[in-house]
Formats: C-alpha cells, sequence, structure tokens
C-alpha cells in the first residue's frame, strides 16, 4: 500500500466530515487555538496538509498557512475551500519536500508522521522541520501512543472502536513496529465499506530522540489540545519541540 496510491480522489472526496469526527468543533477549536498560540506572530507551515481540516481555520484566525501535501486529489478538495493564494501547497514528501519562505511554526497532526514507514523517512521529517523554521521556532506533533498493553500474547490486533456504523481495529507487527489500521463502514444494507491505511508506530520516547537528532529540544507534552496531563493512560498526545534560539 502506497501512501500516494491510499489518498486517492475517492478518499479525497469522502475525508471531510463537517462537525462530526475530526471535524467536530470539540475536536477541531481546541487544536487551531493552540497552534495560533505557538506561531507566536510568525507563519505556519503544516505537513500533511490534507484537505485543510486545520489549515483553513487557523488562516481565517489570520496565521500565514503554507502546506506540503502527498496527495493531488486532497490538494484538489482543499482548493474548494481556500485558493492557492491564500494558502499555498507544495506537492511532494513531507520528508524531502522544502517550501518557500521561514517559518515559526511547522505542525503534523493526527498521527500523520506515522504515515511514513521507516524511522529513517520519520527522522528526516524532523531534520526538514528544522530546515524550515526560524531560530526558536516550534514543531508540533499529534500523536497516538501504540496500545501493545492491549494485546495478550499471541494477538496480533486490537479493536479500538465499535458502534453500529464503524468499527476499527489495528493489527501489528511488533517487529518491525508496524500497524495497519483497518476501517469497516456500515451504511445498514448488510454489506461494509472497508478501507486501510499502514503506519510505523513511534513510542513517545523515541519521538524526543528523533527530535534531537534534528538540532530540537523537547518543550511540553500533553495528552491532548487543552493541556490535559499526559500519563501513562493517555492514548495520545500532543508534543512541542523547539529550537535553540538565536544567540
Amino acid at each position: 500500500m502506497q501512501q500516494e496510491n491510499i489518498w486517492d480522489a475517492s478518499v479525497a472526496q469522502r475525508y471531510d466530515t463537517p462537525g462530526t469526527g475530526m471535524f467536530a468543533p470539540e475536536v477541531l477549536t481546541p487544536a487551531v487555538e493552540r497552534l495560533a498560540e505557538l506561531t507566536d506572530g510568525g507563519a505556519a507551515l503544516e505537513f500533511a496538509i490534507g484537505t485543510g481540516r486545520i489549515a483553513v481555520p487557523l488562516s481565517e484566525r489570520g496565521v500565514p498557512v503554507t502546506g506540503i501535501e502527498l496527495s493531488e486529489p486532497m490538494v484538489e478538495q482543499l482548493r474548494t475551500k481556500a485558493a492557492e493564494a491564500a494558502i499555498p501547497v507544495v506537492l511532494g514528501d513531507m520528508a524531502t519536500v522544502t517550501a518557500p519562505g521561514t517559518y515559526s511554526l511547522v505542525y503534523l497532526v493526527y498521527n500523520t508522521i506515522s504515515n511514513l514507514l521507516t524511522q529513517a523517512e520519520q527522522v528526516e521529517c524532523f531534520r526538514n522541520a528544522a530546515r524550515h523554521l526560524a531560530p526558536g521556532g516550534r514543531f508540533v506533533i499529534e500523536l497516538w501512543v501504540p496500545e501493545l498493553r492491549t494485546l495478550p500474547p499471541g494477538t496480533t490486533a486490537t479493536v479500538w472502536h465499535s458502534d453500529a456504523e464503524y468499527i476499527g481495529l489495528d493489527t501489528y507487527d511488533v517487529l518491525d513496529q508496524r500497524v495497519v489500521s483497518h476501517h469497516f463502514h456500515f451504511d445498514g444494507t448488510g454489506e461494509a465499506r472497508l478501507y486501510r491505511s499502514p503506519h510505523r508506530y513511534i513510542w513517545p520516547a523515541e519521538l524526543d530522540l528523533m527530535g534531537r537528532l534534528a538540532g530540537f529540544e523537547r518543550e511540553s507534552r500533553h495528552a491532548d489540545w487543552t493541556g490535559a496531563e499526559f500519563t501513562a493512560e493517555s492514548r495520545s498526545h500532543v508534543s512541542v519541540y523547539r529550537l535553540p534560539p538565536k544567540r
């Protein structure tokens, strides 16, 4: 499963769910508010900007936003909401492609760094973020915590959501730190629509080491965008990394 093949036109057209899921106000608003605060009045660069779930409302708050995105269909969907002049986007891999300008904030949300399927690519993503930042600039990552504690010996899958319309489960390859997310959507006809995506999971401590290799220090880590405490029971985290200020 190649990432450029996963994020095709059909996925892009179904991606937005206004007012629900990841587009629900209680999910979206705290993320936008926190990112606006972290820009410190500067410009922001979003890796894997997608259809603009975060970029559009952040731009509407007066933050200049540029994006990098691998999927052309996702960018086409973004263009139904914001023109190129309002939110410029560079097509390409977020681990290697550069966008013009210097930024005070680079951000990567909703687990998307795990779409890079090797440790080397994930480290390069950190280095690419550092290349785009001014001294003192921040790199923000939202990422889930691998749920390996829920796997009994000999079991390779965990169900992380289940209701009448949707079942989500992950299958793990613990040797290579790979996971495939399986999304089953039911429409009442007795049949399900299946969507799958591959990931490489990252432990929080490993993520911190990637940051150090790229010249960052971790500034903060919380369980969510509202600033809740990160604990051993947290299922996800928002981690803020910062480059040293210019001396």
